[in-house]
């Protein structure tokens, strides 16, 4: 009954075989065997014994070495892999010792960590199977339950992650994203040479920041060349605090698709109020935000069609969507001077077109145009930025969600685990 190959002709295992392919050492006893059934919907449960071999020499489980016994024994029912497609239950014998480092400790077994119910066989299993599905399938498959297969795969990334490694880190990236709904954001730090996850927290924050700026140490802060970031204030003002010498430069992103959107829908507010009296045009300008935002390359035929239509009867909006796609070309530029003049032909077509929304959105680049211009020298691109967001949101959708916010961050981390260097 246990053994795969017996129907093919293979001979029978040996009690000693079985015993070691159960994780028991030479010279164990096999003792109860039992096969219950448990539900009629799902397989068997196999009931094993495993009666240690009272001639072994016990080790300690804390130092490892070789200690007396004490006369107690204590029983312990652990999980094992399933065998034959039915989940094993083994009933474990294992004896206290009196080890004089580390005091009363139970004996050390290679297959089951002291204090667990899963042997160690079955929770790399559980955790290999984690990387592509989600704890509730995984749980499901295995007939665990979720928190003790979420426990294994913590524990598992835990230990195999670490702490994060920032040793010839030059280039730092910050970005945030949305932990829920309800304006909770946690803060991802990314190695763009690597493309590894450093680290990630909770919050966007000056505080929240600091703790991974200051736990590179001095030397690892005077290595920073360059911080890739938003144009949030609070971010950058740490990083200037924190390394002087680092070169703050913004990214493609944050300056056009967010500051610019923000500059198209308060245009095409103000269009929408002006053609108050036509309903058909106020009409149409209210439903064209995203048409307005949306690369142009990436618009349909029959859209493309109501785009041109739309910017040929709207001169404001023609102004402000040409404007916004002729200001991603200064990313573009690999060298200051022509950069900057290519800025000044687009702020002066800004300034004179008579759009206070533009106008101020080009007069809060012109504020921060020494982080643009640094793109010149450290061209970083923002698809990096991106592909790691949208990973983020599969992982978390995969997961429908998650209550522990450490465990998505281990999650993230082991996502994108970088370069060897």
């Amino acid at each position: 009954m246990l053994n795969p190959k017996a129907d093919a002709g293979s001979p029978p295992l040996t009690k000693d075989q079985l015993v070691e392919l159960l994780g028991g050492r030479k010279g164990d006893q096999l003792g109860t065997v039992g096969r219950l059934p448990v539900d009629p919907d799902h397989p068997e449960e196999v009931w094993l014994e495993l009666i240690p071999d009272p001639n072994r020499s016990p080790r300690c489980s804390g130092c490892g070495q070789v200690v007396m016994a004490i006369p107690e024994v204590e029983e312990r029912w652990g999980r094992d892999l399933p065998r034959l497609g039915a989940p094993v239950e083994l009933l474990v014998q294992r004896c206290r010792l009196a080890c004089p480092p580390c005091g009363p400790k139970l004996e050390h077994l290679d297959w089951l960590a002291p204090y667990a119910r899963v042997s160690r066989r079955l929770a790399r299993e559980v955790a290999r199977l984690c990387q592509w599905l989600p704890v509730k399938h995984v749980a499901a498959f295995f007939g665990l339950h979720r928190h003790t297969v979420k426990a294994i795969d913590k524990g598992h990334l835990t230990e195999t992650l670490g702490s994060p490694d920032p040793s010839g880190l030059e280039v730092l990236t910050l970005d945030e994203f949305a932990l829920q709904k309800g304006h909770r954001y946690a803060t991802v730090f990314v190695d763009p040479r690597r493309k590894r996850v450093l680290w990630v927290c909770q919050g966007c924050g000056r505080e929240d920041i600091r703790l991974f700026i200051e736990a590179l140490g001095a030397e690892g802060r005077a290595r920073l060349k360059a911080v890739v970031i938003d144009m949030t204030g609070a971010c950058e003002e740490e990083v200037r605090a924190q390394c002087p010498q680092a070169e703050i430069v913004y990214d493609l992103f944050r300056a056009v698709a967010k500051d610019g959107r923000e500059a198209a829908d308060r245009v095409r507010e103000d269009e929408a109020k002006r053609l108050r009296e036509d309903k058909p045009a106020r009409e149409v300008v209210k439903g064209s935000r995203w048409l307005l935002l949306r690369n142009r390359h990436n618009v349909s035929r029959a859209d493309r069609v109501k785009l041109d239509e739309l910017l040929r009867a709207n001169r404001a909006l023609a102004t402000v969507y040409v404007l916004k796609d002729d200001l991603k070309s200064l990313w573009d530029y690999t060298y200051e001077g022509a950069a900057r003049r290519w800025w000044d032909e687009w702020y002066g077509r800004a300034s004179r077109s008579r759009i206070e929304p533009l106008k101020k959105f080009a007069r809060n680049l012109k504020e921060r145009l020494t982080g643009i211009l640094a793109h010149c020298r450290w061209p970083l691109h923002t698809s990096l930025l991106e592909g790691i967001n949208n990973k983020i949101k599969v992982i978390k959708r995969m997961a429908y969600g998650y209550r522990d916010d450490d465990y998505c961050f281990l999650q993230i981390r082991a996502a994108f685990p970088g370069i060897p260097p």
